[in-house]
């Protein structure tokens, strides 16, 4: 038998359980991403309304809501992503890539999530569910068209972190500064340029395929967005600092968070520029004194918030 008789056809499909395509469901709902929720918080504990009656219920409201989206979006990139992700090193285990979960039913799943989603946001606000369904248009708009347009693929990752962030002050009313957003914005295009950055790095390294929008950048390119948008990071980080200053108690305390956050930026910049850093949350569990920097840092945005000033 010559070469050319050789079979050439694909490795069948594992068999579908029932159990297995639930946990395969659950998996590319990635419930580990939900901690970037914790974001629709920042807003009310900075403005020192945490704790405020009726408050936290809306919260709660909006970190669900925010949740079931997330995982629906993730159900449809990874439905829409299927033929990619199966030519990438690590993504090809991914549970629709894998053919464990069929594609079909990720998409009835995601529209029941995406749905529910926007119908739990109205218990906390209709602004809230404004600002969820602009997440929700962006992040499908991205998964289908926009992923890989130069520039706007990091802009448009970038943008989910800063409407998380917004959504809290639309689920409790609470007025937003222009500092915070310019914060949440900068802060949010900082890791994602870093985690395309890794992205690169790891590509280099292992020859895998990468996402398309990367082949339009150089390494020099992302580390100039990288280094950019930390510098504004840290400069709007210490003009919102000195704002929360004058707004509570006039305490040192926000003024002194500046140093662990600074610091945090540094190290975080470090774990990137190794070439091993993924996700934001991944480098965050990994990193231990990264970990204590922003237990350091929240500790003193709390004193600054709750604890009145000595006079």
């Amino acid at each position: 038998m010559t070469s050319t008789d050789v079979p050439t056809t694909e490795a069948p499909l594992p068999p579908r359980k029932p159990v297995g395509v639930l946990r395969g469901v659950l998996r590319t709902m990635r419930p580990k991403q939900w901690v970037k929720n914790v974001l629709v918080l920042a807003a009310p504990f900075v403005a020192g309304s945490l704790f405020t009656s009726g408050i936290a219920l809306h919260l709660a409201v909006a970190f669900v809501a925010f949740s079931l989206a997330a995982s629906g979006v993730y159900l449809v990139n990874d439905a829409n992503d299927i033929e990619a992700d199966r030519a990438h090193p690590t993504k090809r285990d991914r549970p629709i890539a894998a053919g464990i979960v069929p594609a079909k039913l990720a998409l009835v799943v995601a529209v029941v999530l995406l749905a529910g989603s926007l119908a739990l946001s109205f218990l906390a606000s209709t602004q809230l569910a404004i600002v969820l369904a602009v997440y929700i248009a962006v992040q499908l708009s991205y998964c289908f068209w926009l992923k890989h347009q130069p520039v706007l693929d990091i802009c448009i990752v970038a943008s989910g972190f800063l409407l998380r962030a917004i959504a809290g002050g639309a689920a409790t009313g609470i007025p937003l500064s222009q500092w915070f957003l310019l914060t949440a914005g900068f802060g949010s295009l900082f890791m994602v340029a870093g985690k395309r950055y890794a992205e690169m790095m790891l590509a280099e390294r292992t020859g895998a395929k990468i996402r398309k929008s990367l082949e339009a950048y150089s390494g020099s390119y992302l580390r100039f967005v990288w280094a950019l948008s930390a510098t504004v990071l840290t400069v709007t980080y210490c003009l919102w600092a000195f704002e929360i200053r004058e707004a509570h108690h006039n305490s040192v305390w926000s003024v002194i968070s500046i140093v662990p956050f600074v610091v945090a930026v540094l190290r975080y910049s470090v774990d990137v520029d190794s070439g091993n850093g993924g996700a934001p949350d991944e480098i965050a569990l990994a990193d231990r004194v990264l970990q204590v920097l922003a237990i350091v840092w929240v500790g003193t945005l709390t004193l600054a918030v709750y604890i009145p000033a000595v006079t």
